[in-house]
């Protein structure tokens, strides 16, 4: 308690800045979740879907990032090993902010696309191991996160496959192409309104206090499914998209470039939104123990300049670094077109849907390179980078660990720099 009261502003300012840091790598890393297969597919440029992230993410993580947050985010640790130790708490979460942004950093220097999820999960693993006692983490809770490594790029791979498969079966392999996209199309604007609507739903709209139950977001998901898809068989019939002007790609690929923009918009909103809490959440844990004078409750309130910080160092981390792991999701997993790349997204989308709705943990970024891989199976296999896959199946393993150790690291130091 001593120590809160004397070091207050300092711990503060400490705490703003390494969360600032942490959005930092969030932007960096995970704006390839929404971007990189539009990018990749050449239905944007790297500049426009800058501008697109920028403006979705932040909104997201402004408008929708929460008012109220878990203490300890995923439930992970006992809150009961915390009682009578808030400096512990304070500590803790500092060192969990650094540890996560720098391993963010590294990643992303790199390409690889990995879980800010798991960076922060590892992170906080690592301190509460060591500082509260192996005994106060929930491993069952841990292990469930962890097997995400495998649910998530299974589940939207499969998904990833077959709607690729139906989109060449319906459309691209038909004889009259234009026929078949009349017919079929705005069956796959349909899925787009729906899965768009239920994203934002779902994982966007759940913090402010909008909380639908799934099956009100599945009536009001309909509804908007339904809208867009008249819309989309209104323009089919007026506009001539299917001339070929010069494009390498069949001119039908043009839609699905359009409707790609559309799905990457409510990604980034839906994305700003949930995963600003990573940066933001343990903040606002400090704070609020900071403001109390030591109080630890269950929950924390999220003050808007909080999610200022997030969504302001997300825009940035974008901007800097985050075209490095768009380049690897986008173009060195497997060569995309815009059908590729819509079939993706669609299924990143529609996994986050499902596991949300069954209660499954699921990483968007393992989301994301299992869809790609699962798209890169159905068109041509032997276009697929497996040395690159393999680089990403490997930073994914050592995520947690990795965010363990630097934890342990930065907590003895911090820990030691304040004198507890």
């Amino acid at each position: 308690m001593a120590i809160i009261a004397e070091y207050n502003q300092i711990l503060l300012m400490l705490a703003v800045a390494f969360a600032f840091f942490m959005a930092w790598g969030v932007g960096a890393n995970d704006v390839a979740n929404a971007m990189a297969t539009s990018v990749g597919s050449k239905a944007i440029t790297i500049k426009h879907a800058i501008m697109i992230a920028v403006v979705f993410e932040f909104l997201g993580a402004y408008l929708a990032g929460g008012e109220v947050t878990g203490t300890i985010r995923k439930g992970i640790i006992d809150a009961a090993a915390l009682e009578g130790k808030p400096e512990m708490l304070v500590f803790g979460m500092m060192s969990a902010l650094l540890a996560a942004g720098t391993w963010l950093f590294i990643a992303s220097q790199r390409g690889w696309p990995v879980s800010t999820t798991h960076s922060i999960v590892g992170a906080i693993v690592g301190f509460a191991a060591v500082g509260l006692g192996v005994e106060a983490v929930k491993w069952g809770k841990v292990g469930t996160i962890a097997a995400s490594w495998i649910v998530s790029p299974l589940l939207a791979g499969t998904i990833a496959f077959l709607i690729y498969k139906s989109v060449r079966f319906l459309i691209l392999d038909k004889e009259d192409v234009y026929k078949a996209a009349v017919k079929y199309i705005p069956v796959y604007m349909f899925l787009v309104g729906f899965m768009i609507s239920m994203v934002t739903m779902v994982k966007g709209l759940k913090h402010i206090g909008l909380d639908l139950s799934f099956a009100q977001a599945i009536g009001f998901s309909l509804i908007s499914g339904i809208i867009i898809s008249g819309v989309g068989k209104f323009f089919i019939h007026k506009v001539d998209i299917f001339t070929n002007h010069g494009s390498q790609h069949h001119p039908v690929e043009r839609i699905f470039a359009i409707l790609m923009i559309f799905t990457a918009c409510a990604m980034a909103f839906a994305h700003g939104s949930n995963d600003v809490a990573n940066a933001v959440g343990p903040l606002a844990a400090i704070y609020n123990v900071l403001e109390s004078g030591g109080e630890i409750s269950a929950t924390s309130t999220m003050p808007a300049w909080i999610l200022l910080v997030g969504g302001a160092g997300i825009v940035l981390g974008l901007t800097t670094f985050g075209f490095k792991v768009m380049a690897t999701v986008g173009n060195k997993i497997t060569e995309l077109t815009p059908s590729l790349g819509f079939a993706a997204e669609l299924s990143a989308a529609s996994t986050v849907v499902l596991a949300s709705g069954i209660g499954l943990p699921v990483s968007t970024t393992h989301t994301l390179v299992g869809a790609v891989l699962g798209v890169g199976l159905a068109h041509n296999k032997d276009k697929l980078n497996w040395g690159v896959l393999r680089s990403i199946a490997l930073s994914w393993v050592i995520t947690i660990p990795v965010g363990a150790g630097l934890s342990i690291v930065f907590y003895y130091i911090i820990k030691t720099a304040f004198g507890a």
